[in-house]
């Protein structure tokens, strides 16, 4: 069984790299379960519409899970309370539309998978304590018991908190990743006990910018230039970032997990 986790959907040039290139690594890779955080997939980097959503499950896509930007858009707030398939971090406030985690099954119908999405504390949007939150979930999803396979994606700022969601949860599922900081880090394993881990899995968008946004104009905000407007995102080709996982169907846990970086000018 392999689960593919790709890192956040950025603007036109993310959403061109999954349509054109996702159909194809499903084949070349035999993947069985696609997640994929689409949190800055609309055209101008911040949120998601359920026009994109649906695009992203006509191409294979089994859950999207999302983070800070995940209100941007107002339609949202009524598509995520009748779509399962499109999460938000389980820790906004209690009462937020749509949910946090929730157990699905794969196209064969054969396994059910847990997918948590959680968002760090420090640096980002004011949200409940995520460990607390994680330590409550961990006891309704449990390997083998509640679910065969478990995904967490933590969208968070800094990485000593996803580090520690990932040893958290080591053992318990079978496999941690970071995301929102938009740049795949080097750290790709298997942790003591069982479970991958990547403190963040990169952005699915045009590298040649910042973090995703146009460059030249990022830097113009930088250096407080009158002429620089609001941030929107870089249009050149995209690379699909992420990792695939594979499983051992016995334990839930990793058999081994491998970092995809395919296309774009990351890939060169």
């Amino acid at each position: 069984m392999k689960i593919l986790i790709l890192g956040d959907v950025m603007g036109f040039s993310g959403r061109e790299a999954i349509n054109t290139k996702l159909p194809n690594i499903i084949k070349k890779y035999k993947t069985d379960f696609i997640i994929v955080n689409g949190e800055n997939a609309a055209d101008d980097g911040r949120g998601i519409t359920k026009d994109i959503a649906e695009e992203f499950f006509a191409k294979g896509v089994d859950v999207i899970t999302s983070g800070n930007h995940i209100w941007d858009k107002e339609e949202t707030t009524n598509y995520i309370d009748i779509e399962n398939r499109l999460l938000r971090p389980s820790n906004l406030a209690e009462g937020s539309p749509g949910r946090g985690y929730e157990i699905y099954f794969t196209k064969d119908k054969k396994y059910k998978i847990g997918v948590i999405n959680l968002m760090g504390n420090v640096f980002m949007r004011k949200t409940e304590d995520v460990f607390q939150e994680a330590k409550k979930i961990s006891k309704k999803m449990i390997l083998k018991k509640n679910v065969d396979f478990l995904v967490v994606d933590f969208h968070g700022e800094i990485t000593s908190e996803k580090m520690a969601a990932g040893h958290f949860f080591d053992g318990q599922a079978t496999c941690v990743v970071g995301t929102h900081t938009h740049v795949p880090t080097a750290d790709t394993r298997i942790l003591d006990n069982g479970t991958a881990y990547q403190t963040d899995i990169g952005m699915c968008g045009d590298y040649n910018s910042v973090i995703g946004m146009n460059k030249e104009n990022s830097i113009k905000k930088f250096l407080k230039d009158k002429e620089a407007v609001k941030h929107f995102p870089a249009e050149g080709e995209g690379t699909l970032s992420g990792i695939i996982v594979e499983t051992n169907v016995e334990t839930g846990l990793a058999k081994s997990v491998t970092r995809l970086i395919d296309g774009g000018s990351l890939a060169k």
